[in-house]
């Protein structure tokens, strides 16, 4: 009984959440299914990329909207090499990056949910 508490537990939280992959697993996805790779580049210093984190990526409608819409990776600078001979200027950055691994979009900066749905709605 409590394992299957636990699992419908993590199942809910789950919802909630962008699925954040590494930059190979997405390039694999990318390969099966063509969605633009949606690359966060972040700090683990920046309290911009924390407030993202926290009023954007968590909200339960915005997070279902970008998993269905882009593949997410997150990079952090702290801790991670920088792909693709990128040279982001500010944390957070955001690359849209097609399966010809052409940057279609660069997006710098901390947004709210509107915004930033607005900001890549249209990117193809």
């Amino acid at each position: 009984m409590n394992k299957l508490l636990l699992i419908l537990f993590l199942g809910l939280l789950n919802l909630k959440a962008i699925t954040w992959h590494t930059l190979e697993e997405a390039q694999k996805l990318q390969k099966q299914n063509s969605k633009i790779i949606m690359l966060n580049i972040t700090a683990s210093h920046c309290p911009y990329c924390k407030k993202m984190e926290k009023n954007v990526f968590q909200d339960t409608n915005m997070s279902k909207w970008i998993n269905s819409k882009f593949i997410p990776v997150k990079i952090d600078m702290d801790f991670d090499d920088i792909p693709l001979n990128l040279n982001p200027k500010m944390t957070p950055t955001f690359y849209f990056i097609s399966k010809e691994e052409k940057i279609l979009k660069v997006i710098p900066g901390s947004w709210n949910i509107e915004d930033f749905k607005d900001l890549t709605r249209k990117i193809k």
